[in-house]
């Protein structure tokens, strides 16, 4: 970041990067929380982050605050701008994140995930673990500015949703082999759903940290999910 002849502007703008750093750790931590709670069948934890969701709720209206001062006080332009406009879209992502999180603890409200077989329960383990993974590389990415690291989280996005297709896949058998399944099979694959939006909002911030750093999209093409995704729900 470049330093200003007024250190009162550099002082804004790490102020707002701070905000982002730790929104995206309370957001990773409901998250990882939420799961535990699904996993262990813990509703005092699922409890416990439905509460923490409002946490971050208010730091998203207070980055949203704070980057509109700036903008009036100090009319940014070009590097400047990119920075607090990418505040303001990581701070989205990551309030979308912790929604997610909030939501997957509510489910884990309703059902007793230890009750399904050992395959089930390791898909949602590995499938959170990758989305988590995911969200801790990007937000290092942002504190660095490392749009390589980005790269890489970006480029990443396939291989969750090739897990959520594979624990789709086995959350649809369990359904068909037993109709008494069907209702915490849905909420399992509600779950499932959230998890791997996760990923696609830290690929979402994946992206803002390339525009931040060189004002341009990543430039390579990667091959969708989304008909294999679309095909996988319709099956």
């Amino acid at each position: 970041m470049k330093q200003h002849i007024v250190t009162s502007f550099d002082d804004e703008l790490n102020e707002l990067s701070s905000l982002i750093a730790t929104m995206g750790g309370l957001a990773e931590q409901l998250v990882g929380r939420s799961v535990s709670a699904l996993l262990k069948s813990d509703p005092e934890l699922a409890q416990d982050c439905i509460s923490a969701d409002k946490k971050v709720d208010e730091m998203e209206r207070e980055i949203e605050e704070k980057a509109i001062l700036v903008i009036a006080r100090r009319q940014p332009m070009a590097q400047d701008l990119r920075e607090i406009i990418a505040a303001l879209r990581i701070s989205n992502d990551l309030e979308r994140v912790a929604d997610l999180g909030k939501n997957i603890a509510r489910r884990a409200l309703a059902i007793d995930a230890q009750k399904f077989g050992q395959r089930v329960y390791v898909g949602v383990e590995h499938l959170s673990t990758l989305a988590l993974e995911q969200l801790k590389l990007v937000l290092d990415s942002y504190a660095t500015r490392d749009v390589e690291k980005a790269r890489e989280v970006w480029a990443k996005d396939d291989e969750i949703d090739a897990v959520y297709t594979s624990l789709f896949r086995e959350l649809l058998t369990y359904m068909m082999e037993d109709p008494r399944n069907i209702g915490m099979c849905t909420h399992l694959l509600f779950c499932a759903k959230n998890i791997e939006r996760i990923g696609d909002h830290a690929t979402n911030v994946a992206e803002t940290i390339c525009y931040l750093v060189t004002g341009q999209p990543f430039d390579e093409s990667r091959e969708s999910s989304t008909t294999r995704l679309t095909q996988a729900e319709q099956a």
